[in-house]
């Protein structure tokens, strides 16, 4: 964190005490949910009140602090198709699940505040499985680590780094040719450097959606194959997932010129292995 700024650990639902007219922030980059799809199936309120109910307390202080540029963090999960070909923005918004129902909503939220207001203008990042980690200038690594975990690369790496027994893989009957789920994996630097792009593109009055991701189809065998000494168990398919989600990012590479930089899956996954030897060594 830069020396100049300040760290409120807070509710989004509370924003507005942070974001007054006065303070001189003249944009905003919305990450604050809650983001596990299992948990959303057997706990719908929760992610209503703090997706849906937070956001809309973050755009209602967003209108009275008149903020310019907003950008919001969502999901590619929300599409709907048969995988036979990438998802681009005008794929069709089905969620089968209440958490990308939640991020869908919430988009026609944005929409809505950016067609009422003359100086509002967001983007929607439609995120296809952030990956990887980065180590900053002073040496600090930073990487995802949930409690409980529960996406794929860091389960994997904890198991190869024996803080795991053993690891589950959710589904072998997917319509697949292995019958594990496909999935497009982005490297968290190059989502960075995306939001940072359409933070400058974003336009007064208007709201756009981008898809997010390589753009490639990795089966989750081969994440497994990628990274390696792992033993696991194989169990039935996780609730509320899509068989396949690939992202076509032709939109945002060209109105933003933006392309990854680390798009090969065993450089995301060396990345976020450093990171877990870092939180094992106490750096």
């Amino acid at each position: 964190m830069c020396p100049q700024s300040r760290l409120h650990q807070m509710s989004v639902h509370d924003v507005a005490e942070v974001l007054p007219t006065a303070a001189g922030f003249d944009r905003v980059l919305h990450f604050a949910a809650s983001i596990e799809v299992c948990e959303s199936v057997t706990n719908p309120e929760k992610y209503w009140h703090n997706n849906i109910e937070g956001s809309l307390a973050l755009l209602r202080a967003i209108r009275a602090a008149e903020m310019p540029r907003l950008i919001f963090s969502s999901t590619g999960s929300m599409y709907t198709g048969d995988g036979t070909t990438a998802f681009d923005e005008t794929a069709e918004v089905r969620p089968r699940n209440p958490y990308a129902a939640n991020k869908a909503t919430v988009d026609q939220f944005i929409a809505g505040e950016c067609g009422a207001s003359t100086s509002l203008g967001a983007a929607t990042l439609r995120y296809f499985n952030a990956a990887g980690a980065v180590r900053t200038a002073h040496g600090t690594h930073l990487g995802e680590r949930h409690d409980p975990e529960s996406h794929l690369i860091p389960i994997l790496l904890q198991t190869a780094g024996g803080q795991r027994d053993l690891f589950t893989l959710f589904g072998t009957d997917y319509p697949t040719p292995d019958g594990t789920c496909i999935r497009d994996y982005i490297h968290v630097s190059d989502l960075a450097a995306a939001h940072l792009l359409a933070l400058d593109a974003v336009e007064p009055g208007r709201h756009e959606n981008f898809n997010v991701g390589n753009g490639q189809r990795y089966w989750n065998q081969q994440v497994l194959d990628t990274v390696r000494e792992v033993t696991g168990a194989i169990e039935g398919r996780s609730t509320g997932d899509p068989p396949v989600c690939t992202a076509s990012s032709e939109k945002v590479h060209r109105v933003l010129g933006w392309k990854p930089q680390r798009p090969e899956l065993a450089d995301i996954i060396a990345d976020a292995r450093d990171f877990h030897r870092a939180i094992l060594s106490g750096r």
